[in-house]
């Protein structure tokens, strides 16, 4: 599964959602829970780092999955972790 994950399109999904999580936090951190009519600039920042991994995973699935399909899931699940990680604040703080 290391030789998959130096690929580009297998870590890049991961840091964006490390990423996501990240901003999701300090935000939180600095500006606290606010809930308003509309959405602000950090809403749409974790909708872009978030909606911007899905071609990239669906090109690493449609590429890697035929030719080594073990691996490939095994980043694939990784990749869907990381996503669920970067979603569990919104979630859970019904943000």
């Amino acid at each position: 599964m290391r030789n998959l994950l130096s690929k580009t399109c297998a870590w890049l999904p991961i840091t964006m959602s490390a990423s996501a999580l990240i901003f999701t936090l300090v935000w939180l951190a600095v500006f606290g829970i606010v809930r308003s009519e509309d959405e602000g600039i950090a809403a749409h920042i974790f909708q872009l780092l978030m909606g911007g991994q899905l071609p990239i995973i669906a090109f690493f699935a449609l590429k890697w999955v035929p030719q080594k399909p073990k691996q490939a899931i095994g980043v694939l699940a990784l990749q869907f972790v990381a996503g669920i990680v970067a979603y569990a604040p919104v979630y859970f703080l019904k943000l």
